[in-house]
């Protein structure tokens, strides 16, 4: 199986997300995928006068889908029977 960039889109696009802020300079992003394994990914600043949800937001989406590759890639390298 190839993982492609349309593949991890798709993971994403199927994912169900909840984002918390949490101490006026953190953001929280809870994925849940499809099959129902949850990833848990942050990002904060230093000050809270320049916390912005929606950037920390984005920082934790990319976060997450790097780590969509890495979990795909390791299960792409099993043999079969031990999926």
């Amino acid at each position: 199986m190839k993982i492609t960039k349309e593949y991890i889109e798709n993971l994403m696009s199927q994912s169900e997300f909840q984002v918390t802020k949490m101490f006026d300079k953190t953001t929280v992003v809870a994925c849940r995928l499809p099959n129902g394994f949850t990833i848990v990914e942050s990002a904060g600043c230093i000050d809270p006068a320049n916390y912005d949800i929606d950037l920390g937001v984005c920082i934790c989406k990319k976060r997450i889908e790097n780590r969509l590759y890495e979990l795909e890639g390791y299960k792409a390298h099993q043999p079969q029977e031990v999926l």
